[in-house]
């Protein structure tokens, strides 16, 4: 069978109606009676109607595009934001373009680039671990051009932030730790120049404060691309295995599951008494070996809520001048821990 792309003017000759009658019905325009949406709305759904996206593109001067920056899309965290994100665009008819960084600048600026090139309508970025010039992205938005930050966001930036509450979390980590009798408390965290990095590092920071805990900056180690290269863990866990230390609190998703390989495959070292407090948003934390105490970030929510603040500023009639910061809270997990 042949497929037929049926058009508003077919479905206004059909009911007997102009064009702008109908158009206006599918949009649910309140300009138009609810029996006349309902006799336009049960017609299209009949014959299968669906918009030219093009067609509508060309004629309200946008692609209903946007695009997602992100390190890594196999990331669990990264793939439940992006699940969020596309949760909120299809709704508003808009289509999403993915793309990956792998952590690297100069790939971040062409993906950024190529997307404004191609009329995307906006933005929605979480920054690479090697990005430290912001200048290409601050004229862009200079120039109008939407873009939200997630998750590692430009801190000085005039600009749409929603992140999780990164200083608490760390805080929330070490006293946990402290409570169940640790008293050196190592940390694993991701390229300095990242604001999660900092973030977590400061609440980390704050927790030993609190909790009558001395700070020893060799037990901070940084992974320049924040575990997407293993080797970069193993260093550090190698370093770390010189220092006396029994716990360990960890700064990422890659960075957690990253730590249990490493220390599985080290020899004379019983990572089983260590105990750890890491992030991630895997769904199978529980089988994890060593087992470890969980630090969850609201994902799916944080790219829902960056995705409505980007349709909002595309939609704006107006150039928008009042930018939000949103922070989300983190929650600890504990299961099968062995301590």
């Amino acid at each position: 069978m042949a497929f037929e792309n049926y058009t508003i003017k077919d479905i206004a000759k059909a009911l007997n109606l102009s064009a702008s009658t109908v158009s206006r019905a599918l949009r649910d325009s309140y300009e138009i009676s609810a029996e006349t949406k309902a006799i336009v709305q049960a017609y299209a759904e009949k014959i299968n109607y669906k918009a030219n996206p093009i067609a509508r593109g060309l004629k309200e001067r946008k692609s209903y595009s946007i695009g997602i920056i992100v390190s890594e899309i196999a990331n669990n965290f990264f793939s439940q934001v992006i699940d969020g994100i596309e949760s909120v665009a299809y709704s508003k008819d808009y289509q999403v373009v993915i793309s990956q960084t792998h952590e690297s600048a100069s790939r971040e600026r062409l993906n950024v680039e190529h997307l404004y090139a191609r009329s995307t309508d906006g933005l929605l970025m979480a920054l690479s671990a090697e990005t430290t010039d912001l200048s290409y992205l601050e004229n862009l938005l200079k120039k109008g051009f939407p873009i939200v930050f997630f998750d590692r966001v430009p801190e000085q930036t005039i600009c749409h932030r929603v992140i999780a509450d990164n200083k608490q979390s760390g805080y929330q980590a070490v006293h946990y730790l402290a409570k169940r009798g640790c008293r050196r408390i190592a940390h694993l965290t991701s390229a300095q120049n990242l604001s999660i990095t900092r973030e977590r590092l400061e609440g980390y920071k704050m927790g030993l404060l609190s909790c009558g805990l001395d700070f020893d900056q060799k037990l901070v180690k940084y992974c320049r691309y924040g575990g997407l290269h293993q080797d970069e863990i193993d260093t550090a866990v190698a370093e770390l295995a010189t220092e006396d230390y029994d716990a360990i609190f960890i700064s990422g998703d890659k960075l957690t599951t990253g730590y249990l390989t490493a220390m599985n495959e080290r020899a004379g070292r019983d990572a089983h008494n260590i105990a750890i407090v890491g992030f991630t948003n895997s769904k199978v934390v529980s089988i994890f070996s060593p087992t470890i105490t969980a630090i969850r970030q609201p994902a799916f929510e944080m790219g829902k809520r960056a995705a409505e603040l980007l349709i909002q500023q595309i939609e704006a009639k107006h150039p928008v001048v009042d930018f939000e910061t949103v922070v989300l809270p983190t929650v600890i997990i504990e299961k099968n821990s062995s301590f």
